[in-house]
């Protein structure tokens, strides 16, 4: 675990908004179907300060202009990360480009590193079947 909080406390210091990576953490959680990372994913955000209008919309965010071109930027790349299988381009020149456009190579590794983590997490938490709403 300390190797994890390691990468974890690493990608949170690359200068991201700390809402643009909760946004892009529970964008992946869902898309995974980790019910107890959708849930505490949310939970922090708010706790931050997100709102409960954007929270409800993240599955939905091309259909919505709640969200920052920066922010749709990321969401756009988590999701491309997370379903690296469902193409043969896994993440898309165009898709990279535009979070390029929105984040310095720093930002981005950073970003890139978040949504890993929360992929390995995801995958743990899915395959151990932990339940939402369980302390961490």
């Amino acid at each position: 675990m300390t190797g994890i909080q390691s990468v974890i406390k690493a990608s949170h210091s690359a200068g991201v908004p700390h809402s643009t990576m909760a946004l892009a953490h529970l964008r992946a959680s869902q898309i995974n179907g980790c019910s107890p990372c959708v849930y505490n994913g949310a939970i922090t955000a708010q706790k931050a300060g997100e709102t409960d209008e954007r929270l409800f919309a993240v599955a939905a965010w091309r259909e919505t202009d709640l969200f920052t071109e920066s922010e749709r930027a990321a969401l756009a790349l988590a999701e491309a990360m997370t379903r690296l299988a469902d193409r043969t381009d896994a993440v898309p020149d165009e898709v990279w480009n535009q979070a390029a456009d929105h984040f310095d190579e720093q930002q981005l590794a950073g970003l890139v590193l978040w949504v890993a983590t929360t992929n390995l997490f995801n995958r743990l938490n899915a395959t151990t079947r932990q339940p939402a709403g369980a302390a961490w």
